[in-house]
This record gives structure tokens, C-alpha cells and sequence, in this order.
């Protein structure tokens, strides 16, 4: 699963809206929408944020299932 696809699972899985996160986090909902869309890469600052938030480490989020990209 692509990180940005495991983020949305994880808040859901909560029952945390992308605004009550970005809340949490000090960021707009906006912000949240791009990440989950795979349209923003967030600082590692703000990653930690999110992880804590959610209870879950960086690489259950943020780290690719399969780390080895074929381009």
C-alpha cells in the first residue's frame, strides 16, 4: 500500500477527519488532503506529528511496502 494510502487508512481506522487531524497537527485540512493524495510530501517534522497523532511509527505510515522502485 502506498504511504499516502496507509496515512488515510490509519486516521479512518481512528475515526479522525482530515480536519480534527490537521487540527491536531497544526496544519490546514487542505494540507491533509494533499498528503493523503499523494500530492505533497510533508516535512519529517510534520511526519512525526502525524505519526503521533495516529499512533503509529514512520515507517508503518511513511515507509513504501515494497522499499525497491522499478522506474
Amino acid at each position: 500500500m502506498p504511504p499516502n494510502k496507509k496515512m488515510k487508512a490509519a486516521r479512518t481506522e481512528i475515526g479522525l477527519t482530515q480536519a480534527e487531524l490537521a487540527h491536531i497537527v497544526s496544519v490546514t485540512r487542505q494540507t491533509i488532503g494533499l498528503i493523503e493524495s499523494g500530492k505533497y510530501n510533508p516535512s519529517l517534522n510534520l511526519c512525526i506529528a502525524i505519526c503521533r497523532a495516529l499512533g503509529k511509527t514512520l515507517d508503518e505510515l511513511f515507509w513504501p511496502d515494497n522499499a525497491i522502485y522499478e522506474e
